[in-house]
């Protein structure tokens, strides 16, 4: 008689962030200032997890993962706005699973992380919302190209046409 499989769940690695900037410089020199961390846009109706990977920072110290996270999304409280559903943590990736969000809104998710060797970690990632599921007025005024992508500025924000 057979059996029914179980199935294990892994998180995206396609919506992961990994910290940086943990490498030593030489003396005299300043740092270069990191990219800011972006995770991929997400669409409003979307509700999908998100990694934010910190193992550069527990280098060398083999055993330490994180323990407790917190999570701070802003802007916060208006109506439609980013909530976090969970959160958890496997090792060094904490897992963040998050609904809703207003269209051509960036939000801002603080999260620091504590570990099990007692170190606090706490970093910034912008998470961008557009409406992906349906074409917004702007992507029907947007330029395109003759193969139709639309043309976007540094931003990732449409051309439009006419006024």
């Amino acid at each position: 008689m057979p059996t029914t499989a179980t199935h294990v769940w892994r998180p995206s690695g396609a919506r992961r962030v990994v910290l940086d900037g943990f490498a030593p410089v030489p003396r005299g020199t300043i740092p270069a200032t990191p990219a800011p961390l972006v995770w991929p846009t997400k669409d409003p109706a979307d509700v999908l997890d998100y990694e934010f990977e910190i193992a550069a920072a527990l280098l060398g110290n083999h055993g330490d993962g994180i323990a407790t996270l917190d999570v701070t999304i802003t802007p916060s409280g208006n109506v439609g706005d980013v909530v976090l559903n969970s959160s958890t943590a496997d090792g060094a990736i904490a897992i963040l699973w998050f609904a809703g969000g207003n269209a051509g809104t960036n939000y801002i998710i603080h999260v620091t992380a504590g570990t099990t060797s007692g170190r606090t970690l706490s970093r910034a990632v912008l998470l961008p919302i557009q409406s992906l599921s349906t074409a917004s007025s702007a992507t029907l005024n947007a330029l395109t190209t003759d193969t139709g992508a639309i043309i976007t500025d540094q931003n990732g924000n449409p051309i439009l046409i006419g006024g």
